[in-house]
């Protein structure tokens, strides 16, 4: 049986139908003039393994997008369900994101890593792709840090954050 939608619009159908799908959650970040940014995305994709690529959205409006899209690298930053509050803080807006962080560092090759959140992964921005009040990046993993984590992966979900892990599986 299909679910029925209240009669709205297709913008508010839309917003209720991926309100109920569950997404991995990431902070993406990058040296821009004015130094460190960063966005929470939870549009982040795999796009191919063998070559290793990702793609994730950013709304333009955002103080960010200006820096990201034009960063040549990115930092591509796996939540795990004890980062919530880095969601919280990198989707929020107009204050200095990285002044209120435990730890985080440039790389030699110039991206800011932020340490104690999972797998991070430097990426080479691919391609922009304008999409509506967003663009779409697709961009080509460089170098995988901190490992193979099995912590448990944060989600957002129903505009909240949530934790899954083996108590949430329901396949062998």
């Amino acid at each position: 049986m299909q679910t029925q939608f209240p009669a709205a619009t297709v913008a508010e159908q839309f917003r209720l139908a991926f309100g109920n799908h569950p997404a991995g959650v990431a902070v993406v970040t990058a040296t821009g003039s004015r130094g460190p940014v960063g966005i929470t995305a939870s549009s982040l994709i795999s796009v191919s393994a063998d070559p290793a690529y990702l793609a994730f959205n950013i709304a333009r409006r955002s103080g960010a997008a200006e820096a990201i899209l034009d960063s040549g690298t990115i930092v591509v930053h796996l939540l795990t369900d004890r980062n919530a509050d880095v969601a919280a803080l990198f989707a929020g807006s107009g204050e200095d994101r990285f002044a209120k962080l435990a730890g985080w560092e440039y790389l030699s090759t110039g991206e800011p890593l932020i340490h104690g959140l999972g797998v991070a992964m430097r990426c080479e921005i691919e391609s922009r792709v304008p999409a509506g009040p967003a663009t779409v990046v697709v961009a080509s993993v460089l170098e995988v840090m901190g490992g193979h984590s099995m912590a448990t992966p944060l989600v957002y979900h129903r505009r909240g954050y949530h934790s899954i892990g083996e108590h949430s599986r329901l396949t062998a």
